[in-house]
């Protein structure tokens, strides 16, 4: 039956239903004793998007590549809807874009965004193509390959393939930081209403606590590596968060708080700082 999980994993995510993600009791050591992420256990709630945040190096893209089945746990299970992520990722359900946006040099904007579509034997929709390629700005570049485009296109045209396949779970690692500032602020506004809009579960690793709040609708703080859980805070805010939001007290108090967990996990007082 559809959305039903078996023991080995593998289960289908029901695709009505955005999935919940269970990390339970996970650490992660990589050679030499690096302690990347200490005992962690999180639920990431289906349908919302979820903010990482931390100090460079704390273990949030660690974190990432756990939960897309990049990388495993040296203890602990991740689960996606009760299956395992390499499963949910080779039915196409989970769709990831790095920092690194790893294009394929010999082919054009719009046959790596439809790369997506065909490893998850989904039909090409040129249309659908089109209009992402248009809503990341780079309209007019869709026959162009990536040794022509700037890095922050490059970063613009891996989300759009990450979106292309309408993804149940949308993992984002630093998507905007290879763009400059306005066009970022265009990303910030445009992009997250596709994904809320079809009641997508997000997880997005920034460094930008402002981007945090305009985004998610939780944001986890981690402390220095390995990653331990400082706040867990919730943004109770209306979508969109237009820029005019951003100005408000109750914005700037999600800001805050975050600003002020960060500062204690570093041992250092955020009211004190120039």
């Amino acid at each position: 039956m559809a959305g039903e999980t078996d023991t080995e994993g593998g289960g289908v995510i029901d695709p009505g239903r955005a999935p919940a993600v269970e990390i339970s009791g996970v650490t992660k050591v990589f050679p030499g004793g690096i302690e990347a992420i200490a005992p962690l256990t999180l639920t990431l709630e289906p349908g919302r998007t979820t903010a990482l945040v931390g100090p460079s190096g704390c273990g949030k893209s660690t974190l990432m590549r756990l939960i897309a089945g990049l990388d495993q746990p040296t203890v602990g299970t991740v689960l996606i809807a009760g299956a395992a992520p390499a499963a949910v990722a080779e039915r196409g359900e989970l769709a990831v874009a790095f920092q690194d946006p790893s294009l394929l040099p010999w082919r054009t904007v719009r046959r790596n965004i439809a790369l997506a579509l065909s490893l998850t034997r989904a039909p090409i929709d040129d249309e659908a193509i089109d209009r992402l390629i248009a809503l990341v700005g780079l309209d007019g570049f869709g026959d162009v390959r990536p040794a022509a485009l700037s890095g922050g296109m490059r970063q613009r045209a891996a989300i759009a393939r990450a979106l292309v396949t309408r993804p149940r779970l949308l993992l984002l690692d630093e998507p905007f930081g290879a763009v400059d500032e306005l066009t970022r602020q265009d990303l910030v506004a445009e992009l997250p209403p596709l994904w809320q809009e079809r009641g997508t579960t997000t997880v997005l690793v920034t460094h930008s606590i402002v981007e945090a709040a305009r985004i998610a609708d939780r944001i986890i703080v981690f402390s220095p590596r390995p990653a331990r859980i400082v706040a867990d805070v919730a943004v109770e805010l209306p979508h969109p968060r237009t820029p005019e939001l951003s100005r408000t007290g109750a914005f700037l108090a999600v800001v805050d708080r975050v600003t002020d967990a960060l500062a204690r996990s570093r041992g250092r007082d955020h009211a004190s700082r120039p």
